[in-house]
């Protein structure tokens, strides 16, 4: 291999070993991983429409020869968006003890500091929670919660989701996943501004609030789902 070609893997190899380039692969993989938040969302609320076999379609759309390309395709992407994520938070956080072995928080800034101490933990128990719903509604592999079908390819997903979520441990779980979710999401919008450069007194407030808006309504979004099978507004 020439040396003009190692050159810029060696300058990629270099800027990634720096905390500014762990933080850009961090920020790259968590907007992908953001937008897909969203999309889900989307997808997810649909279970409210006026047509109770609204979701369905729309699972079955996903779920046809047409879309298995394309879905693959997100889905590999996205595992390695949340490897890179971990992987690159773990090391920053490595790197940034061993610079600095006491760490501190300023006092003023609480929730970010809860926020970024959470960051670890919240990451770890989020994977978790993503096994466990895959494991549930895509597989069907836990016992009392079956992955039910229509037809082939066709996934009930209206049903699967109602009697999961009126397990209270489920639900319990799947809000106490979404909490930790959006606080973190709350930290990795605001500080990703930080690491691209956009920090000032004047604007830090402003992007922290559009935060904590973002990431609350993304968090009632998603618990209004349990909650409304929980309290019998959704139904089989």
């Amino acid at each position: 291999m020439s040396s003009i070609a190692v050159r810029p893997i060696h300058r990629a190899v270099r800027f990634y070993d720096a905390p500014i380039g762990k933080k850009a692969v961090m920020a790259v993989t968590g907007v992908v991983l953001f937008i897909y938040v969203i999309a889900h969302l989307a997808g997810n609320l649909q279970i409210f429409a006026s047509d109770p076999q609204q979701i369905n379609r729309y699972a079955a759309m996903l779920h046809s020869p047409t879309f298995a390309g394309p879905l693959w395709t997100a889905r590999a992407i996205l595992i390695a968006c949340v490897v890179l994520h971990i992987v690159s938070a773990v090391q920053l956080t490595l790197q940034n003890r061993a610079a600095r072995p006491v760490s501190y928080y300023k006092k003023a800034d609480v929730p970010s500091a809860y926020a970024a101490r959470t960051m670890i933990w919240s990451g770890i128990i989020i994977a978790a929670f993503v096994v466990f719903h895959i494991l549930q509604l895509t597989t069907g592999s836990i016992p009392g919660l079956p992955a039910n079908e229509i037809g082939p390819n066709q996934p009930d997903a209206r049903a699967n989701v109602i009697h999961g979520f009126q397990n209270p441990w489920v639900s319990g779980f799947y809000i106490l996943a979404l909490v930790l979710l959006c606080t973190h999401l709350y930290h990795g919008i605001w500080s990703m501004f930080q690491s691209l450069g956009i920090s000032h007194p004047k604007y830090t407030p402003g992007i922290k609030r559009g935060a904590a808006i973002v990431a609350i309504a993304l968090a009632v979004g998603y618990i209004s789902i349990p909650v409304a099978v929980l309290t019998g507004v959704l139904s089989q």
